[in-house]
């Protein structure tokens, strides 16, 4: 056997298209198999359709058995007929509704995550638990528009509070003239 030699070695994220790609399938419930059957429930975390048959050669249902009907996917189930080894190879995805960090990426020392962001852990810690958010970019034209619709508001509100004061003020001189 001959060894083989290697210059370098890079290893990187995968991108969420790239990890669509990789899937088979989206998990879309937490479950995992039914208690009374014991097996794995459709769109669960150990799907047949998404990861492949729990039994060699056979679909979910047991319409297909045995050899002959490789690679058959069955039309009341939706499982591939095939061995039950590929449902250590298959991946399966999860679609989530906001963007997560891995605690290794943002609690590690150093923080790989605030280092690559020029931000210190705080903000950082701050942003991803959603106790402040981050401005990563402004439509100059909506922003202008915004302004002068806010200055609106401020001048209105302006106005109101100078007439409650002025109001307030002149009771206020009247009752100091009454005594």
């Amino acid at each position: 056997m001959a060894i083989k030699m290697f210059d370098e070695l890079k290893i990187s994220l995968a991108s969420a298209d790239q990890i669509r790609s990789w899937s088979f399938g989206e998990v879309k419930k937490p479950e995992t198999i039914n208690y009374r059957t014991l097996k794995p429930e459709k769109e669960g975390l150990f799907d047949e359709r998404i990861f492949g048959p729990t039994r060699d050669w056979e679909c979910y249902c047991g319409k297909y058995k045995r050899v002959r009907f490789r690679g058959v996917v069955c039309e009341r189930c939706g499982v591939e007929v095939t061995r039950s080894k590929v449902r250590r190879e298959r991946m399966g995805h999860i679609e989530l509704a906001a963007p997560v960090t891995h605690i290794w990426y943002f609690k590690g020392v150093p923080s790989r995550l605030g280092y690559l962001l020029d931000m210190s852990p705080k903000d950082l810690e701050k942003i991803i638990y959603f106790a402040a958010y981050l401005i990563t970019s402004v439509d100059p034209e909506a922003r202008e528009k915004d302004l002068k619709e806010f200055e609106g508001a401020v001048d209105i509100e302006k106005a109101a509070v100078a007439e409650e004061f002025d109001a307030w003020n002149t009771a206020r001189l009247e009752r100091l003239e009454m005594e």
